[in-house]
């Protein structure tokens, strides 16, 4: 068997030359709007600035001392962690069952398709607010619901204390997730062959047995998008948090994230806030790279 001979680096590099023509303004265009930002980010962090963003000279690294030094950032970055990670896994089992069932035909189904894309089509701020208005302890209909049928005595703060707000931050978060999710493993599952499946069926495997050892790995690439996207919402999300845990005292319930509003809106750290800012890209790319290289595809280990 014959083996295929490697190209060139001239040839690569001719054909490169050759495709810039074509990816020239998509490159422009991902300069213009990625690496610029991210740069001018980072060059803002090394500055000293005023509370009106007036540049007083090069600050060198204090602004990532000052940053480092701050007490409750241990904490932070654990609620940061466990906000990101909850609310992606949460989203794809939740979104994984509830696109093996609209990928089913019944009666119906279009519409229960459409009803699913209402938490994303609505706006986030606008969600959040509802719940927070829900889950009220004096005006709230969940907590009078709770209270009518016995379970809580009078109405539960769920968002005026820093845990159970975090828990329905999450839960919320969730929410708004799951539309995008499913919707991405849906064309996952529907590219996947039908006969794949019967061929399953004929050598005996089990439904769990199918799902598991033909459906998942098909899905492999759907569910490494999906998680991607979610993983850099999430992490970024301020409306759900400032919503439900900005009138929160101290920091049991920030995240990075929020972190950096309450720098700039509080503090006025303008400088510690790009501090963070360049912290926060930083972790979203390690997060991305390791995913990425957890998921490769197993033909793809070798190259």
């Amino acid at each position: 068997m014959t083996t295929a001979p490697a190209v060139s680096t001239p040839r690569r590099s001719t054909a490169t030359l050759r495709a810039l023509p074509w990816i020239g303004p998509a490159l422009v265009l991902i300069a213009a709007i990625v690496a610029f930002p991210a740069a001018y980010m980072i060059w803002t962090s090394t500055r000293t600035l005023t509370s009106y963003g007036q540049d007083e000279g090069s600050a060198g690294i204090a602004n990532y001392r000052t940053l480092f030094g701050r007490s409750e950032l241990p904490s932070v970055l654990v609620h940061t962690v466990v906000w990101v990670v909850a609310v992606v896994l949460i989203t794809l089992v939740l979104s994984a069952a509830l696109a093996q069932f609209l990928n089913k035909d019944f009666p119906g189904r279009t519409a229960v398709r459409l009803a699913v894309l209402v938490p994303w089509a609505a706006s986030v701020v606008m969600t959040t607010t509802v719940f927070a208005y829900m889950l009220d302890p004096d005006v709230g209909i969940a907590n009078r619901f709770l209270v009518d049928i016995g379970v809580l005595h009078r109405g539960f703060g769920f968002t005026k204390e820093a845990g159970p707000a975090f828990l329905v931050a999450i839960g919320v978060a969730v929410f708004v997730s799951i539309p995008f999710t499913t919707y991405t493993i849906l064309a996952g599952l529907q590219s996947i062959p039908a006969e794949l499946h019967e061929a399953g069926r004929v050598d005996g495997a089990g439904a769990w047995q199918r799902y598991r050892y033909l459906t998942l790995p098909q899905l492999r690439p759907a569910i490494a998008v999906a998680a991607i996207i979610n993983i850099i919402n999430v992490f970024n999300s301020l409306p759900i948090l400032q919503v439900l845990t900005g009138s929160i005292a101290g920091f049991a319930a920030d995240t990075t994230t929020t972190l950096t509003f309450k720098l700039i809106q509080q503090d006025q750290r303008l400088d510690t806030a790009a501090a963070l800012s360049v912290l926060n890209f930083v972790l979203i790319a390690v997060i991305i790279v390791i995913y990425v290289k957890l998921v490769r595809p197993a033909g793809e280990e070798a190259r």
